[in-house]
């Protein structure tokens, strides 16, 4: 039997030492009284992407749903298993978020692997490929752009997933009609690896700016 990894085993010893003893009390508030957070983030399952990190959040201050690609489906109630739209409803109608954040960043691998479609499937289930597919036909019309180098399509894609996202939950009949009387709010963000930097979507225009800190 494998034992437990000792790399987790460190670093929770060191939460308990730092961070837990910092913010005790407020675990036991959480413990006691349940979470009630502001704000829902939808990232994707990326290591070096943690949204936790990222806004430097206290706990029980943002409700976390991590996917390949922080990618949203459509609003199917059809009987099936939706994981990422299981939470949005938990979210929405059990917690009463009054934000939601769809946030991609770059050198996404999920991103990456919708734009070149012909690589093979890591496992014969394709998982993947399959999830991706929800992107329909704006990887090729990326890819067709001979005027575009590749990192450059993959950051336009990785930005337009985001707004195809934010389009398919406003598909949630809840989310667009509390987003229309003005009790919730969606964003869309993309976060930079390599720098840092948070790019926030302009809901009326769709482009990416850097907010000034």
């Amino acid at each position: 039997m494998h034992s437990f990894p000792e790399h987790l085993l460190k670093g929770h010893a060191n939460f308990m030492d730092g961070r837990y003893v910092r913010e005790k009390d407020r675990y036991r508030e959480l413990a006691a009284s349940g979470q009630t957070p502001s704000t829902m983030i939808i990232a994707c399952c990326d290591s070096r992407a943690a949204p936790e990190m990222i806004f430097d959040a206290e706990p029980g201050s943002m409700f976390v749903l991590r996917n390949v690609a922080n990618l949203v489906p459509t609003y199917q109630p059809d009987g099936g298993q939706h994981g990422t739209s299981a939470a949005i409803e938990f979210a929405v109608k059990a917690l009463e978020i009054a934000n939601i954040v769809v946030m991609g960043h770059g050198r996404c691998g999920g991103i990456k692997a919708a734009l070149n479609p012909d690589h093979s499937p890591l496992d014969a289930g394709d998982f993947i490929g399959k999830w991706m597919s929800m992107l329909g036909e704006l990887p090729g019309q990326l890819g067709t752009n001979s005027m575009m180098t590749a990192s450059e399509q993959q950051t336009a894609l990785e930005r337009i997933s985001i707004r195809n996202s934010i389009g398919n939950l406003r598909t949630f009949p809840y989310v667009a009609d509390l987003e229309a009387s003005g009790k919730l709010a969606v964003h869309g963000a993309w976060f930079d690896i390599s720098t840092g930097e948070l790019w926030v979507m302009n809901g009326d225009s769709g482009d990416f700016v850097r907010p000034e800190l």
